[in-house]
């Protein structure tokens, strides 16, 4: 049993990266009518005429001088001049905090990394993560520094369960900031101090022969998965959670989950069915714990940073998303995967190490029957999940750079080809971090330049040189609109945040917004997003409708890895089937752009 410890590298301190955070500038409010006009445009592939030329009354309506919209703007600009981000606590509060859904599948996206080879607990190589000092390196975009506010806030948080809407504990900013992390196995937590009582960091010696100790009291595989009550519909489980806080022990326990650093779950292996298979369950494993027989038990899906270790080598990363999204957390693995290879030269202090703590609950009548039903609901919503995690081999990021196409956008087209040879509304998420507090923006994929590269694709009639043309088009199109989305002109949030200043001003809600047109192209089939690493690893989540796909891709210079998620209750979509018309789409385009014939 091999243990190596992480630690973050301390190139920055946390003072400079808060003064280049608020050096970072604001996020601007888009000019009203250049947002309307993206929006016409958007509606344009996606709508039949007539229904887009009622859609264009509608928006002359909201957009006239002096009127709805105007106001409206007027009260955003206000907003943006008396808040740090005049659209982030929303979108946090409206996407994240008021969804009442599972955070499995729903909402918290997992990392699967590559496998490593270890047998057995003897050589079993696990990897703790320590934050010594919340300090990283200040991160660039296009030359430009981001906002690396989201950083601190991720160690010793959780989401907590209520009634009508969530919210986010961040006990890392209380006077007495926690030093231990939550140890999970075989649903049985236990409290990991990972700092000595003079306040020294512990050594890798130190933790592993505590973790040894974990091991020896975790053998028994009867106890009841408390983590699965944290699986439930939001608004059940803050009834448990009221329910399971009534208690003192319960309380104490939950607490200490809540305040650690983060968890740490010890799974056991993968059900290993075929090797063309195993990449696919690994992901699924992570993201879900693979169903209530298996390791879900071993998660607190609430917790913000949850690291998942197989023993059969598998592992990655299970994070809750209303503190921070998928950019932010791949910066933070890298930089755990890249300290890890560094020798922990430091020797422990020969200091007997007190046992770590065992959390113990007391589980009544209602507390069993919550988590019975708890486990039967998220059995069901696994065996709902189609996952597909595949490599594609034939090329990577580096075609399309030697085409000088944008990789991202090369990949955008693709997707929206491969789906059905049509276009659907589709969403890819662009991070808004290059401002202060900015968190993320949608890109609507689909654009009359997409629709007319698929039209023309499988026309025998048009010639090779022309599709050439027409799909370049579509790329340029679509890199047009990531550079606006990263100058914080994108449509999408600042159509949500029209949309809630009306809320806000106690009016109703604007006519465009009741619209069948806005409820079309808000109902993304498509889920996407680019979430770039310097490791092979790739991220999951689930589809954001009943009848639609989660796409998410990690482009390396010669491979792509893709992770495709479907429900298995609607009968148009299959994961697999997509996933091999993606790589024969992928395939078309290497040779319409270098044929070999």
């Amino acid at each position: 049993y091999f243990l190596k410890r992480l630690t973050v590298p301390s190139q920055v301190s946390l003072r400079q990266e808060q003064c280049l955070s608020s050096s970072v500038p604001s996020q601007p409010v888009p000019p009203l009518a250049q947002t309307l006009q993206g929006y016409l445009r958007a509606l344009e592939p996606l709508l039949p005429p007539e229904e887009l030329s009622h859609t264009r009354r509608m928006v002359q309506e909201f957009s006239r001088p002096g009127g709805l919209g105007a106001q409206l703007q007027e009260g955003l600009e206000r907003r943006a001049r008396t808040t740090k981000n005049w659209i982030s606590p929303w979108w946090v509060q409206w996407a994240y905090l008021e969804s009442r859904q599972p955070l499995p599948v729903h909402s918290n996206p997992a990392i699967s990394l590559p496998r490593r080879d270890y047998n057995g607990w003897r050589n079993f190589c696990l990897f703790v993560f320590i934050p010594v000092s919340g300090q990283l390196p200040v991160e660039y975009m296009r030359g430009k520094p981001l906002c690396m506010e989201l950083y601190p806030l991720l160690f010793s948080s959780c989401r907590i369960p209520g009634p009508k809407h969530d919210y986010i504990a961040h006990h890392g900013r209380s006077r007495r900031t926690p030093t231990h992390i939550t140890v999970v196995r075989n649903y049985q937590f236990f409290q990991l101090e990972v700092y000595n009582s003079d306040g020294s960091r512990m050594t890798e010696s130190q933790i592993h022969s505590q973790l040894l100790r974990i091991r020896s009291q975790s053998w028994k595989t009867d106890k009841e998965p408390m983590g699965i009550l944290t699986s439930e519909h939001r608004h059940t489980w803050g009834q448990a959670y009221n329910r399971l806080l009534k208690d003192k022990l319960n309380k104490e326990s939950v607490r200490l989950i809540e305040t650690g650093l983060f968890s740490l779950c010890l799974d056991s292996p993968v059900m290993r069915i075929s090797d063309e298979k195993y990449a696919s369950r690994k992901a699924a494993q992570v993201l879900h714990g693979g169903g209530t027989f298996s390791n879900s038990g071993n998660r607190w899906f609430d917790k913000t940073l949850q690291f998942v270790v197989g023993e059969d080598g598998s592992w990655g990363l299970l994070y809750e998303q209303a503190t921070a999204e998928g950019p932010p957390i791949a910066t933070l693995l890298h930089h755990i995967l890249d300290y890890c290879e560094k020798p922990d030269p430091k020797r422990a202090p020969l200091v007997p190490l007190p046992m770590p703590k065992k959390l113990y609950f007391n589980i009544g009548r209602e507390i069993k029957r919550d988590i019975e039903h708890a486990k039967q609901n998220l059995d069901i919503l696994i065996n709902d999940l189609d996952v597909n995690v595949f490599n594609f081999k034939r090329f990577g990021k580096d075609l399309p750079k030697q085409h000088k196409l944008s990789p991202n956008s090369f990949i955008q087209v693709a997707l929206q080809l491969a789906y059905y040879r049509s276009v659907c509304p589709t969403c890819d998420i662009v991070s808004q971090r290059m401002f202060r507090g900015g968190r993320t923006e949608y890109i609507r994929s689909p654009t009359n330049q997409t629709l007319k590269f698929i039209l023309a694709f499988d026309d025998p009639s048009v010639s090779r040189e022309a599709k050439v043309q027409l799909f370049r088009e579509a790329v340029d199109a679509y890199a047009a609109l990531t550079d606006q989305a990263l100058k914080g002109h994108g449509i999408e949030r600042h159509l949500l945040g029209l949309k809630l200043q009306a809320i806000e001003e106690g009016l109703s809600i604007p006519k465009i917004f009741m619209d069948t047109a806005y409820g079309l192209a808000t109902h993304w089939k498509l889920r996407t997003g680019q979430v770039p690493a310097n490791t092979d690893s790739v991220m999951c989540f689930g589809p954001l409708v009943p009848d639609g796909y989660a796409i998410c891709y990690n482009p390396q210079a010669d491979h792509v890895h893709f992770s495709i998620t479907a429900f298995n209750c609607c009968e148009e979509t299959h994961a697999e089937t997509l996933s091999l018309t993606l790589k024969d789409t992928l395939c078309q385009l290497q040779e319409l752009l270098q044929p070999t014939v």
